[in-house]
């Protein structure tokens, strides 16, 4: 094209262009920003209404006539006083009418408190929230490609980082402290090094039923005392109560319950993996993950009625070729939609896992794997998004940058999930006759545009959208250079979330790992 007839889309370029910049560094308030915490999904559906209601009644009759084994005493206890039926297998099975009953007592529409309520979670319906999760045991370095042990440190940096990540709406455990070689040491390190890195809620985990006191003892210093924990609990369980399949984990059954007693809300976690320890096929493997999670209901609602908990629906994808698991797959976006689906069957608060990248580095095979399931997630209405950034080697792998680059994937996703505003506004056709009848032929002035600007489109952090030309002039700069450096300014900027005098009273009593 010749600079004459370039001219003037130069000149329409620039005619609006001052006042576009202007709107696009105003701020705005958290409540019209275009992506958010809790936008309504549900637009994509998997299944169809009568695949639900077969997953659904081949559930029950899993739980009729299955069962599941190794609940502890106590939780046989519970559940067998509520009307289930301890077999001479030693199995308890479920009548339907049981699980019905448990499912009108179970909690619906709860929320999930950050310590700052302006990070509060409202699960219910088909909102949307995405987070981290994971327990990576190794940390991705993208300039050496070289994988290293996870540390304390590294937990508390990723919590610290996700504070200032405005599309990360949660922060559980994303890497394990391979540094804290004491088991008590380290659930206090997990918890703490989130605690003091965000304000957002947090979800965690135990590795000893007997550590809950000590840690509930933490959590209580840092939010003022048992009534304000009990008033706000900002920290939820994540607990793998099953272990597929159909089988009790006895440990993590009474972890759980004295959770419930010490009013944390739960996440009762399902991950069996397709043809390994779930069933290969897509529907079969989310029956018994439906399965376990309606037991779990019944567990819960048999020792608290009502209490917070979250139907963690969350299987897992083998590549049947090698028997390894293949989170960043298609197959793993198709599981985790389905499982969104049942939820909102069941009317519970849902979790499920999206976002894993197979691939080992933060590439363009990584894009592709956390975009797709991410974006399915939050299409299909799951209310919480696990391991949704950050993720590499299918959950092996850790990467800050990747946690950093995910952020604007996630504003991406939302997006999509908001959808399209159908209005008298949006649909009326003033400003086209405006500009086409006597205007000056394009809209980039429009007082219209303007003030669309943050309020319909979303623009990434660091996303390139550069011309070629302006891309040579700026010096070829690279993703994975600017993620590292936007990486290193957002920590360079993130204090601890802890007051100073409870963080000293934190450490005198405890045996701290990280700076």
């Amino acid at each position: 094209m010749s600079d004459e007839l370039c001219a003037p889309a130069r000149a329409r370029r620039s005619g609006g262009r001052a006042a576009r910049v202007a709107v696009r560094a105003a701020p705005l308030d958290a409540d019209k920003r275009p992506v958010r915490a809790g936008l309504s999904g549900g637009q994509y559906a998997p299944l169809s209404e009568a695949a639900v209601l077969r997953i659904h009644q081949a559930a029950l009759e899993a739980l009729e006539v299955i069962g599941l084994a190794n609940a502890p005493p106590s939780g046989i206890a519970a559940m067998v006083g509520a009307g289930a039926i301890l077999g001479d297998d030693g199995r308890l099975r479920y009548p339907r009418a049981l699980v019905e009953d448990m499912l009108a007592k179970a909690a619906r529409g709860i929320t999930l408190h950050g310590r700052d309520p302006r990070h509060d979670l409202r699960l219910e319906g088909t909102r949307v929230h995405y987070g981290t999760a994971g327990a990576a045991v190794h940390v991705v370095d993208p300039e050496t490609n070289r994988y290293r042990d996870s540390t304390a440190q590294d937990l508390h940096d990723a919590a610290r980082l996700v504070q200032h990540l405005d599309n990360v709406h949660f922060f559980q455990r994303i890497c394990v402290c391979r540094d804290v070689t004491d088991n008590f040491e380290m659930d206090i390190n997990t918890l703490y090094g989130a605690m003091a890195g965000t304000q957002k809620h947090v979800g965690t985990s135990f590795s000893d039923p007997s550590h809950v006191a000590g840690c509930m003892d933490l959590i209580h210093m840092v939010a003022g005392g048992e009534d304000a924990w009990r008033a706000r609990p900002f920290v939820s369980n994540s607990n793998c109560f099953v272990v597929p399949p159909m089988k009790f984990a006895e440990e993590s059954c009474i972890t759980m319950e004295h959770c419930i007693r010490a009013g944390m809300p739960v996440l009762l976690l399902s991950a069996g993996q397709a043809g390994a320890t779930s069933p290969a096929p897509i529907a079969a493997s989310i029956v018994q993950a439906v399965a376990e999670c309606l037991a779990g209901v019944v567990y819960v609602n048999a020792i608290a009625p009502g209490h917070p908990a979250i139907f963690g629906t969350w299987p897992f994808v083998s590549d049947l070729r090698t028997g390894a698991m293949s989170g960043g797959s298609a197959e793993q976006a198709l599981l985790t939609a389905g499982c969104a689906q049942m939820h909102r069957f069941y009317g519970l608060p849902g979790g499920a896992a999206a976002g894993i990248a197979d691939s080992k580095l933060p590439d363009m095979q990584a894009g592709w794997e956390q975009a797709i399931s991410n974006t399915l997630a939050g299409l299909a209405g799951l209310n919480m998004v696990y391991e949704a950034v950050g993720m590499h080697a299918s959950l092996l792998g850790f990467s800050f940058e990747s946690l950093t680059l995910g952020d604007d994937i996630l504003g991406q996703a939302l997006r999509c999930v908001r959808g399209i505003d159908v209005t008298e506004d949006s649909l009326s056709i003033e400003v086209m006759k405006e500009v086409c009848l006597t205007g000056p032929g394009h809209y980039l002035g429009a007082d219209q545009t303007l003030q669309l600007m943050q309020t319909e489109y979303v623009y990434p952090a660091l996303g390139n959208r550069m011309s070629p030309k302006e891309w040579a002039e700026a010096g070829h700069p690279d993703l994975l250079t600017a993620a590292r450096r936007r990486t290193a300014d957002l920590l360079a900027k993130a204090p601890c979330q802890v007051d100073p005098a409870i963080d000293r009273a934190v450490r005198e009593r405890f045996a701290i790992h990280f700076r």
